[in-house]
C-alpha cells in the first residue's frame, strides 16, 4: 500500500467541477437548468475540436458540459464507446508541480500536463483503482478575466495556501 511521503505532500486542493461528455450542449443544458443550475462560461477551444460550458449550483457546487464540434476529437471517441455521462473530476489545487510530485510518489501515474489560457492542467490516468480521470487544475492570475470571480471560483475566489 503506498504511503504519503512527507517529502511529496499534497498541496491544499478542492474540488472544482464534474465534467460530463455530451453530445450536444444546447440539448444537455436543459436538464442543468431544469436542476436548478445557471450558466456563467461558454467557450470553443481555439482548435475548435470541443466546447465546454461551466454551470454553478448553489454556492459551490459547479458542473461542466464538454461537448465535440465537427469532426473527429477525443470526444467522439469517448462518446462513441461509452455514451454521455461524467468524464471528469475536476481538482484545482494550489500547486500544480508539488501536486503532481506527491501523486507520482504516490505510484499514481499523471498524464497530459498543458499550460492552457487561464491555468495549467494535468490528468491522474483514469487506469487507476477508481476508473475516474481525474483533471489537475492550478487557475493562473488571469483567469478572473473571463468572468465574475463568483461564478469562476469555487466560493468565489481560487484557492489559496493555509
Amino acid at each position: 500500500m503506498p504511503t504519503n511521503d512527507t517529502d511529496h505532500e499534497m498541496p491544499p486542493a478542492r474540488v472544482d467541477h464534474v465534467g460530463i461528455a455530451v453530445a450536444d450542449i444546447d440539448d444537455a443544458e436543459a436538464t442543468l437548468f431544469a436542476l436548478g443550475c445557471e450558466r456563467v462560461y461558454r467557450e470553443t477551444v481555439s482548435d475548435e475540436t470541443f466546447e465546454w460550458a461551466t454551470y454553478v449550483l448553489g454556492d459551490a457546487s459547479r458542473l461542466e458540459l464538454i461537448a465535440p464540434v465537427d469532426g473527429e476529437s477525443f470526444l467522439t471517441a469517448y462518446l462513441d464507446e461509452n455514451g454521455p455521462g461524467l468524464h471528469h473530476v475536476t481538482l484545482e489545487v494550489v500547486d500544480i508541480d508539488a501536486a503532481i510530485a506527491a501523486l507520482e510518489a504516490a505510484g499514481e501515474r499523471v498524464v497530459g500536463y498543458a499550460v492552457e489560457d487561464g491555468w495549467t492542467e494535468a490528468f491522474v490516468s483514469p487506469q487507476n483503482p477508481t476508473g475516474a480521470l481525474f483533471q489537475l487544475m492550478e487557475y493562473h492570475d488571469d483567469y478572473s478575466d473571463k468572468g465574475d470571480d463568483d461564478a469562476l471560483f469555487v466560493h468565489g475566489e481560487p484557492l489559496k495556501n493555509r
